[in-house]
């Protein structure tokens, strides 16, 4: 739960933000950058925000804004039905670093960790480290989390149709929509 000054402050942030790396926003957009806190109220630990481009029924693009070490908790996109296998991401980083853990091996030293008292809806543990420019595709029904580095993170996103009500996250506290109280 955010107060809707938390909401605005943070977009306030995020265009600051986006400016300072060179991303340019029509004044309406920054109204329409969405704060996830996903249910769990410690949004500066455990959340994002997200800028929406376009979504229509076959593509996607959004960034998406992280503070300092703020994790998006592990989570997949299922198939939704027979013509849709679930939705496939690419994530490009454009500022500051991202850690995204993957299945596969475990990275045996991983540069991030899950925030404390969760660690147990974390389970994959192959880190890819994203740095300005570096850019990985998540393919559907893959499990994956994401921790911004030490100086925040901006994230452009690039995928087939979201639909994030059928998103699956491991904790089951988790609520991938923020309700917003005044």
């Amino acid at each position: 739960m955010l107060t809707r000054k938390q909401v605005k402050e943070f977009q306030e942030h995020s265009k600051q933000l986006f400016l300072a790396n060179g991303i340019v926003l029509a004044a309406h957009e920054v109204d329409q950058i969405e704060v996830a806190d996903f249910g769990l109220n410690e949004f500066e630990v455990t959340g994002l925000g997200l800028l929406v481009y376009v979504n229509t029924p076959r593509v996607c693009a959004k960034e998406l804004i992280m503070l300092p070490m703020q994790t998006c908790p592990e989570h997949r996109h299922p198939r939704i039905d027979e013509h849709n296998p679930g939705k496939e991401e690419t994530f490009r980083c454009r500022a500051g670093k991202v850690y995204l853990f993957v299945s596969g091996e475990r990275t045996d030293q991983p540069l991030a960790l899950p925030p404390k008292d969760s660690e147990a809806y974390y389970t994959v543990w192959n880190q890819v480290e994203l740095n300005p420019g570096d850019q990985y595709t998540i393919m559907p029904n893959v499990k994956h989390w994401f921790q911004a580095g030490p100086e925040g993170a901006i994230i452009t996103e690039f995928s087939t149709t979201s639909l994030d009500q059928f998103d699956i996250f491991t904790d089951p506290n988790v609520s991938r929509f923020t309700t917003i109280v005044e």
